[in-house]
């Protein structure tokens, strides 16, 4: 799926320092980023997911304890 991005100048520049950095295109440098949020956002999701479902399985004991 193509895309536009736009960035701002100073957004553009470090990422051409960042990609001329790691011997890199500008495109592997936002799809490492990309990859990294999602793979960070997936992990932070399923972190709550399981809070929540140990929080509702302990709720009594939980409560009892406060």
């Amino acid at each position: 799926m193509a895309m536009k991005l736009r960035l701002r100048d100073d957004q553009t520049e470090a990422l051409k320092r960042r990609a001329e950095l790691e011997g890199v295109s500008m495109h592997t440098v936002i799809l490492r980023a990309v990859d990294a949020y999602l793979a960070r956002t997936a992990h932070e999701a399923l972190v709550c997911h399981a809070a929540e479902e140990q929080t509702a399985k302990w709720a009594e004991l939980l409560e009892r304890l406060k």
